[in-house]
């Protein structure tokens, strides 16, 4: 955490000579008065320790899970943990470190502290002009568009390193790492690495697109490259994954170690390894005011689709999600709970119980899904369903396929590994994701504490595994392949190889 700095004192020449009159003085003051000035206020931290436990109640989407036995969360026991902490702080920095412990407490990735703002001293200037697109000038302009490698391109298992192994992409001049490697049966087993679930992550991405844009004579914006760019991702996925079936994959490993998560491509992704149907997961938003933001967002979209006169079926199914969306939005307040029960006892977590939440539709939009030409009519499909948008990708592999995670697989990860296992479309291998869960469909202001200024922002929105729970508690993989004494990084990612190979003639 940063400290609030001090207002910068003015210069004086003989400012030694004053330091060491004030030191003087100083030491003549009464003990009393030292201690008034640095007097420490346990009433105001403990204040704030209310505020904060309050504004959770009313704002945190996920604290009627963290407050049942299945999340694994002791909330009861944290909270007196906390309150002891309070009791024995003798200074700031030890009643500062209490709250952030408290937080940390719920191995919640997205409920976390936010650095503290400095109180300006001067007048604000005013926000820089956005960078011009200038022509012929990509790497300069991507840069500008925050298109940057931001994840770890490199295998979370030395895959590479291993007998056989065959390089296709090298995650760098190639939007995807991926390659062949043979298992210890013979059959070649195809590896991809997605390092983050965005497009800004993959900076040749959006050369790529800028070039395309000028070839066609487009202008080049900033909603232009983003669109472009996102294409072209996913299409270099679908490539991928056709070459490794030519070059005789017989299963795909798809590794999302230490992902960081990213936006909606995690639950679209999923489609792209089956044929089948896919199901998005149901997603609740918190009911509160910063949920209205999510819901007129909807509202507006389903809107537009009807303002462009689509036939029948698509008019109807558009007006029942708007219908939908109205009504939701119209419930903030009314399923609000009270949750101040977390904090003295455990329940058992309902889905169907009052948890201060509203349904929300699916994580992929008012549907959970749509098959490949709904409608007739991509743009309102799209509507619906987001994942539409990249249905000319569907099944691009329908072969066996596996995940491998680790404990830094967050967020929209963690949706693309729940997807996957929830639909039976892969087995996942390695750690439990780091469980971040949802996060965020809406963006509210931080959480700041009246008397310290600490600022904490508060996940809005939760989406639930096909059991029932939380997926803010993490995925456990199928196959653990845990470090063991003895054995290296590359002996672990042959260990897995043989996972694979064992059970592939058990899967679909």
């Amino acid at each position: 955490m940063e400290n609030v700095p001090m207002t910068t004192p003015k210069r004086y020449r003989n400012a030694p000579m004053m330091a060491m009159a004030c030191l003087a003085g100083l030491a003549l003051q009464p003990a009393a008065a030292q201690e008034a000035r640095s007097a420490f206020h346990r009433a105001e931290w403990l204040e704030d320790f209310q505020e904060l436990k309050a504004a959770l109640e009313r704002t945190y989407v996920n604290l009627a899970w963290m407050g049942s036995p299945q999340s694994g969360i002791d909330v009861p026991r944290l909270e007196r943990r906390t309150r002891d902490a309070l009791a024995q702080a003798a200074t700031d920095s030890e009643a500062e470190k209490a709250l952030l412990d408290f937080v940390a407490g719920f191995h919640d990735g997205h409920l976390s502290p936010l650095p503290r703002l400095a109180v300006p001293t001067v007048a604000q200037a005013p926000e820089p002009e956005e960078s011009a697109l200038l022509h012929g000038q990509s790497p300069t302009g991507c840069a500008a568009l925050g298109y940057a490698v931001t994840g770890p391109v490199v295998f979370t298992l030395p895959f590479e390193s291993l007998p056989g192994f065959a390089m296709l992409g090298d995650g760098l001049g190639d939007p995807f790492r991926s390659g062949l490697v043979p298992g210890p049966d013979g059959r070649r087993i195809g590896i991809v690495r997605i390092q983050e679930f965005e497009p800004t992550a993959f900076p040749a991405l959006c050369t790529r697109a800028w070039t395309a844009l000028e070839a066609a004579g487009t202008a080049v914006t900033r909603r232009a490259i983003e669109d472009a760019a996102s294409d072209l991702w996913f299409a270099a996925l679908a490539e991928t994954l056709a070459t490794l079936r030519e070059q005789g994959a017989v299963a795909i490993l798809v590794d999302v170690g230490r992902n960081s998560g990213g936006g909606d491509s995690g639950d679209w992704m999923p489609r792209m390894f089956t044929d089948r149907a896919v199901a998005s997961a149901p997603m609740s938003m918190v009911d509160a005011p910063v949920s209205a933001q999510y819901f007129d967002e909807q509202i507006r979209s389903m809107n537009r689709g009807l303002a462009a006169k689509p036939k029948a079926d698509g008019a109807r199914a558009l007006a029942q999600a708007l219908r939908f969306f109205e009504s939701a939005r119209a419930r903030i307040g009314t399923q609000h709970c009270d949750l101040s029960w977390v904090w003295t006892e455990q329940r058992p977590w309902r889905k169907d119980a009052c948890n201060n939440l509203l349904a929300a539709g699916s994580a992929g939009g008012f549907s959970s899904g749509l098959p490949k030409g709904a409608y007739g009519d991509r743009d309102l499909a799209s509507r619906l369903s987001w994942s539409a948008t990249i249905e000319s990708h569907f099944g691009a592999w329908t072969g066996p396929v596996y995940v491998l995670t680790d404990n830094r697989s967050f967020s929209a990860a963690e949706m693309f590994v729940a997807t996957m296992r929830d639909n039976g479309i892969a087995k996942t291998l390695g750690a439990r994701t780091g469980g971040d869960g949802c996060g965020f469909m809406a963006k509210g202001d931080p959480l700041v504490l009246a008397h310290s200024q600490l600022r904490f922002r508060i996940p809005n929105c939760m989406r639930l595994r096909a059991n029932g729970a939380d997926e803010v508690a993490g995925i456990a993989p199928d196959f653990p392949i845990a470090p063991t004494q003895g054995e290296s990084a590359r002996g672990r990612a042959a260990r897995a190889l043989a996972v694979i190979a064992r059970d592939m003639p058990r899967a679909r």
